[in-house]
């Protein structure tokens, strides 16, 4: 059974307190796939990109007008990054010393942007996506896989337990298709080879080692990308897929992987919905694409259909709560659930 097979979270949060965010992580899905906050309200290095100013090897992050731009010197912003990762690392290996779950074996994950999404929006030091220069490219991706399987090493040692990757690539789609803008209308973005993106996502995979993810709020997903790719497990909002994205939700799964399923808001809905209504809506996915409920134990999971971080405290909490419990009835009796 994949690790990603069962509630969780996407990563971002509201707030700007490491050790509230991973007391809620920790209380509502350490039963499940418990993961590591990212708080991007404190700011620069908080951010999905700016967490990869903690994670590169050899290459640093400073700031730019438009975002970040690559550096081969680390200054303020890299150790900022790297600081603001150690918070909220610390915060979650006491949330798990504290709930008891240390050497227990329940997995954790981790987050990172995926080398294609890295690389499109960082800068070249003359103003350019790092991503129009296939050596600068290569060697981000490069960087970035060696960093993230050290930092996933470094959490499975001080939690004890075995640690999972997610590569957050919202910018894969635009990549493949050629829809990056440049820094002038005379210098466009040119569209990335579908074999160049599925080679770099496996690369990273590789190198990371264990159980990788790939995840996209994108509804237009490069889908001739994902099904080459080695990458074990996805993550989709599945409330914004098209018709023909079932039956290619259902080839991955036919291969024996992983797909969790966004369904459960990232911003308070008018009504709360229940624990029911959401296992409900994953049964109808599975049951459209013709898959027996016994999938559901082993390679189906549940999520936020994006990341928190606009939420509010209350409601991220919530959305955790209802992840975990609908988590545990896909687990447990996927029969019993009620077709919707």
């Amino acid at each position: 059974m994949s690790s990603f097979a069962t509630g969780t979270g996407l990563g971002s949060w509201p707030g700007t307190s490491a050790r509230a965010a991973a007391e809620v992580i920790v209380g509502e899905l350490g039963g499940g796939l418990a993961h590591l906050a990212e708080l991007p309200g404190r700011g620069v290095g908080a951010d999905m990109i700016g967490r990869a100013g903690a994670l590169l090897v050899d290459i640093a992050l400073d700031t730019a007008p438009r975002g970040y731009r690559l550096t081969g010197r680390a200054g303020a912003v890299t150790r900022r990054a790297v600081s603001l990762l150690g918070e909220d690392t610390d915060a979650l290996e006491e949330a798990w010393e504290i709930a008891g779950l240390r050497g227990g074996g329940h997995p954790v994950k981790v987050q990172a942007p995926g080398p294609l999404t890295l690389a499109a929006q960082v800068e070249l030091a003359n103003g350019h996506r790092a991503i129009t220069d296939g050596g600068a490219l290569r060697d981000l991706a490069a960087s970035l896989a060696e960093g993230v399987k050290t930092h996933r090493a470094d959490l499975a040692r001080r939690l004890d337990t075995p640690v999972v990757v997610q590569l957050d690539e919202p910018s894969l789609a635009a990549a493949v298709a050629g829809r990056l803008t440049g820094v002038t209308a005379l210098s466009p973005v040119a569209a990335i080879d579908e074999a160049v993106a599925t080679t770099l996502l496996d690369d990273c995979a590789e190198t990371i080692g264990g159980e990788v993810m790939v995840h996209s709020c994108a509804s237009d997903l490069p889908w001739n990308v994902l099904q080459r790719s080695r990458i074990t497990a996805l993550s989709v909002d599945c409330t914004a897929v098209e018709p023909a994205d079932y039956d290619q939700i259902g080839a991955y799964l036919d291969s024996g992987r992983t797909v969790v399923m966004g369904l459960i808001p990232a911003l308070a809905p008018p009504r709360r919905p229940a624990v029911e209504e959401l296992a409900a809506a994953v049964v109808a996915i599975t049951d459209r694409i013709g898959f027996p409920r016994s999938v559901l134990t082993r390679q189906v999971g549940i999520s936020p259909v994006c990341g928190m971080a606009g939420a509010t405290s209350a409601w991220a909490r919530t959305a955790m709560g209802l992840a975990g419990k609908v988590g545990e009835v896909l687990a447990t009796d996927p029969e019993a659930i009620a077709g919707a």
